[in-house]
């Protein structure tokens, strides 16, 4: 049995010993899968190259759009301003996370995104049924589960940074 464990112990430690490993699979993963979905969701706020479409309002601000009667013009400019930087967030911290620029501060937005989008989904469009549960056998929650993970695969790149290939650790060689 010793010799099991001399032999698991060797085998982690390596593993252990690649600090590059994880915040590099956390960004390509991150690529993979999540950051065609928030593009995707960031085109479908736009109707041209900077003007928002009314999907911009339904999926931000569905109360209060509409109780404005889908009027983007009788909202505030606050929630013009939201849209616009919500719609921004979606383009430009996945492009920042994949690229491995300012990593940590755009994960740690990211998770702030994350957090939004669900309390939106709950409190603005009723979407209760997507909450799912913990512990309950089935992993195909929408907002517990599967944003439960995306944002653990945020936190790994607010904790460890982008990794040795982000343009954040070539940039802060250079400078030394």
């Amino acid at each position: 049995m010793l010799k099991t464990l001399t032999l698991y112990d060797r085998a982690t430690h390596w593993i252990s010993a690649q600090d590059w490993l994880l915040p590099t699979l956390a960004r390509f993963l991150f690529a993979a899968v999540l950051m065609q979905y928030f593009f995707a969701s960031g085109l479908t706020k736009l109707d041209g190259l900077v003007t928002l479409s009314t999907g911009a309002y339904v999926q931000i601000f569905p109360r209060a759009f509409e109780a404005a009667g889908y009027d983007a013009t009788a909202l505030s400019p606050l929630h013009g301003l939201v849209a616009y930087a919500g719609t921004l967030a979606e383009f430009v911290l996945p492009a920042l996370i994949v690229a491995g620029l300012f990593t940590r501060f755009a994960a740690l937005g990211m998770i702030g995104f994350v957090v939004l989008q669900s309390l939106t989904d709950l409190y603005g469009h009723g979407q209760w049924s997507a909450l799912g549960q913990w512990f309950d056998r089935l992993p195909d929650g929408t907002i517990l589960d599967q944003r439960g993970l995306w944002v653990l695969l945020l936190v790994v790149l607010v904790v460890r940074g982008g990794g040795p290939v982000a343009l954040d650790r070539i940039l802060l060689a250079r400078r030394r």
